[in-house]
C-alpha cells in the first residue's frame, strides 16, 4: 500500500510529523543531514554535496538505503523571482543532489522523485515549484526529468573548472572565499584549474498551478538525448 510515511513519536505541536511517502516496498524517507552528504560525497558524479540543501530523502527498496535526494536554495538563492514571479525564497526548491544504485530497478529514479514531490506536497504546502538542471556530464539531457512531467526551459552554457580531479562552477571563482573553503580553494589554485563549457537542462515541476501562470520563461519542447553524442 502507498502511502504518507509518519513518526512514530508525536512533534512538539502535539501530532506525528510527515517523514516520507511510498509503499513497504520501495519508498523515500527523511534522513541525517551528514549520512545524506556523506553518501552523495562517496557516489554523486560531482564529489561534493551542496551545503543550501536542507531536505534531505533517502530512496528505500527493500528496507535498504539505496539513493538519496537533496532539495534546498538555488546557487543563487534569490534567483527564484526571475524565474517564477511572485515566488518568496522559502516557495521554492531545486533539487540540488540525486544518486540512486545501479542496482535499483527500472524507472526507480522517476519514482523516487514522483514519491519525494509527494511528500513536499504535504510537508512543505508552501512551495510552489521544483527547479532541477540535468548537467552534460550524465548524458541524456534529463530524460528521468521528462519521465517525471517537468516542463523543460531551455538549455544554458555554463563554465566549470577542474583541480586536482574536482569540479567547481564559476560562480565559485567569485565568491569570498572567507564564506565558503571550496571558494577558497579554487581561487587559490586558479592557476592550475582547467576550464571546460558544459550545457545545462533547465527542468521545472509546477507544484501550484498558478506558478504556471507566473514563469517569466519560454517552454520548450523536450530535447532528444538520442539525437545527438553527449560528453558524459
Amino acid at each position: 500500500m502507498i502511502k504518507y510515511r509518519i513518526s512514530a513519536q508525536n512533534s512538539l505541536f502535539g501530532h506525528n510529523d510527515i517523514t516520507g511517502f511510498g509503499g513497504d516496498g520501495f519508498f523515500v524517507q527523511e534522513i541525517d543531514r551528514d549520512k545524506a552528504n556523506d553518501i552523495i560525497k562517496k557516489n554523486h558524479y560531482s564529489g561534493k554535496f551542496y551545503s543550501a540543501s536542507y531536505i534531505h530523502l533517502g530512496v528505500f527498496d527493500n528496507k535498504k538505503l539505496k539513493g538519496v535526494l537533496q532539495f534546498g536554495y538555488a546557487m543563487n538563492p534569490a534567483s527564484q523571482k526571475s524565474v517564477v514571479k511572485n515566488t518568496g525564497i522559502k516557495e521554492y526548491l531545486e533539487l540540488n543532489r540525486m544518486w540512486l544504485s545501479d542496482g535499483c530497478k527500472k524507472n526507480s529514479e522517476s519514482k523516487a522523485i514522483s514519491y519525494c514531490i509527494k511528500y513536499i506536497k504535504k510537508k512543505y504546502p508552501q512551495i510552489r515549484w521544483i527547479q532541477s538542471f540535468a548537467d552534460e556530464r550524465c548524458g541524456k539531457f534529463g530524460i528521468v526529468y521528462q519521465a517525471s512531467n517537468f516542463r523543460y526551459y531551455g538549455e544554458h552554457t555554463a563554465t566549470f573548472w577542474t583541480v586536482d580531479n574536482e569540479v567547481f562552477h564559476n560562480s565559485i571563482m567569485t565568491r569570498d572565499p572567507k564564506s565558503r573553503k571550496s571558494a577558497a580553494y579554487l581561487q587559490a589554485n586558479k592557476e592550475r584549474a582547467e576550464p571546460s563549457e558544459l550545457r545545462q537542462f533547465r527542468y521545472i515541476f509546477f507544484i501550484r498551478k498558478s506558478a504556471i501562470k507566473d514563469c517569466l520563461l519560454i517552454e520548450k519542447p523536450y530535447p532528444k538525448h538520442y539525437t545527438e553524442d553527449v560528453n558524459v
